[in-house]
């Protein structure tokens, strides 16, 4: 009888393996890119509750996909990575990078024997350089009424819902944040914009993850504790740690711990003994005191460092700040305050003042930031809907578009629907078999944006920025008609797509775990 402790492995070789992992791969991108563009389509899928759920998002039509034959599905989980990273660097364009990533494996299966494997990589590798370089030169600064497009475009082409989000976006200005409310329930979509500070710097450990879907940390009405100095026991912050227990506050804590007391924190909050965060200290060198002494002018924490004097084994309530709420994802924090007090009125001022005599440097990017944290300001997105069904759904769009538009108001946009990438293939010169596939695939988009419309394409060359719109079915300056994408987004789609595919066409061998059934006892 089979041991349960061992995992019999299953085999696949050459074109066998290859053939399976792409049959995995076209069923997720068959699912997932019926929904690109404007005219996309929405998807039922079932939860693993068996409940169905309707949404138009990519990210959550490819995470539902699982497929029985296990090396189809490795196939599938390969695309699904480059997407997630997609998402995680852009916030936006998984449905495009799985576009991309099936049509470079679909030509290179096509095109197979008529050049060796390490010069097609070689060529579509330096292909993806030079498209790259051609986006960021066609690009434009956001600005105006065009964030309100970046977002409606990214929320399905919801006009409404853009309006909103790029209401947010203008409220808060350039040292603003936007988010969404996780737990809205009202049915009307509504902005509130209140004071706060962004810091550059997320949850140090994924057990505090307080909201498993959007895998971030909110805390309510938090106290905060700030310390420059490494913490390497839990008995430093112990009496901490009991003040907010035996208050029932959540904690904050910004600073850095060591393995101890990480851990004992980490089985405190999975033990449901405190709501708890651990964020490290933003900056470097010296920069990190101002930014940790901006900090404690919004909390009113104490800035406890041993480098000045001060003893962490000392470390009392009365040294505690506190913020309206906390907000964690893996990159960013978030800091909701009551006021701007005095205090940090004063810092902004000194800062204003020392930027105004300084020419664009390392010194004034770092003061920028500092500014940022002083002087930002939080806009709360809640979201309205008739029905947890369609409440979901249109978060997933919010988010998003919030996601998608920071990523334009960031970088700049190019022209949408896809052009963007037609013009940089006929931008690039047909030398090679590797170019030849890579030309063809980032054409896929667009072609696929106008199949979803019902619309047929034609090998035509439009000129620079013009494009269909699927909506009228004419051509058009796709920027000047509102049609346009963050670049960012294009660019992280294409990059990822082009690594997981070249990764892809070298395999020969798939090992997989054999599923019940498979092997005879």
């Amino acid at each position: 009888m089979q041991n349960p402790q061992v995992i019999v492995k299953n085999l696949n070789f050459g074109q066998d393996a290859k053939g399976k992992v792409f049959a995995g791969i076209d069923k997720l991108t068959q699912a997932v890119s019926s929904t690109l563009g404007a005219s996309g389509k929405c998807v039922i899928l079932e939860d693993f509750m068996g409940r169905p759920m309707i949404t138009k998002d990519g990210v959550t039509v490819a995470s539902s996909v699982n497929l029985q034959d296990p090396v189809e599905n490795i196939g599938a989980t390969l695309i699904k990575e480059a997407s997630r990273k997609t998402v995680s660097e852009a916030g936006d364009g998984t449905t495009t990078a799985t576009v991309l990533a099936h049509a470079l494996l679909q030509h290179a299966k096509d095109s197979e024997g008529k050049d060796s494997l390490r010069n097609v990589k070689k060529d579509i590798q330096k292909c993806c350089n030079d498209t790259v370089k051609y986006l960021e030169k066609i690009a434009v600064p956001v600005e105006g009424d065009m964030i309100d497009q970046v977002a409606s475009i990214s929320s399905n082409n919801d006009k409404e819902l853009g309006s909103i989000i790029g209401q947010a976006f203008k409220q808060v200005g350039k040292n603003g944040v936007v988010l969404m409310d996780n737990d809205s329930k009202s049915e009307e979509t509504t902005v509130n914009v209140v004071t706060g500070s962004q810091i550059n710097q997320g949850y140090a450990n994924p057990n505090f993850v307080t909201n498993v879907a959007k895998q971030d940390v909110t805390l309510d009405n938090p106290l905060v504790l700030l310390v420059s100095s490494p913490i390497t026991t839990v008995r430093k912050i112990q009496i901490v740690l009991e003040y907010a227990i035996e208050k029932n506050r959540p904690l904050l804590i910004i600073g850095q711990l060591e393995q101890q007391p990480m851990a004992a924190v980490v089985m405190n909050k999975i033990k449901g003994n405190i709501k708890i965060n651990v964020v490290a200290p933003p900056g470097f060198n010296f920069w990190k005191k101002d930014f940790l002494d901006d900090i404690a002018a919004v909390t009113g924490a104490t800035h406890i460092s041993e480098e000045f004097g001060d003893d962490i084994d000392l470390i009392t309530p009365e040294m505690l700040g506190e913020c309206e709420q906390a907000v964690s994802d893996n990159k960013t924090t978030v800091l909701k305050i009551k006021e701007v007090s005095d205090k940090v009125k004063d810092r902004i001022k000194s800062i204003e003042d020392q930027l105004k005599d300084l020419k664009p440097s390392m010194k004034t990017e770092k003061l920028q930031e500092r500014l940022g944290i002083l002087s930002g300001n939080v806009a709360v997105i809640s979201v309205g809907a008739n029905s947890d069904v369609e409440l979901k759904e249109k978060k997933d769009r919010v988010d998003d578009a919030i996601h998608a538009t920071k990523a334009a108001i960031k970088e700049g946009i190019v022209p949408g629907g896809g052009v963007a990438l037609l013009n940089a293939a006929n931008n690039l010169k047909n030398k090679s078999e590797g170019s030849n596939i890579f030309i063809n695939a980032i054409k896929h988009p667009y072609k696929k944006i106008l199949e979803n419309a019902g619309i047929e394409y034609d090998d035509s060359v439009y000129s620079k920025g013009k494009g269909i719109n699927v909506v009228t079915g004419k051509t058009v300056n796709m920027i000047k008609e509102g049609i346009i994408d963050p670049l960012l987004v294009t660019k992280s789609a294409l990059i990822n797509a082009v690594s997981v595919a070249k990764t892809i066409m070298s395999t020969d061998c798939v090992i997989s775990n054999m599923r019940e059934g498979q092997w005879k006892q």
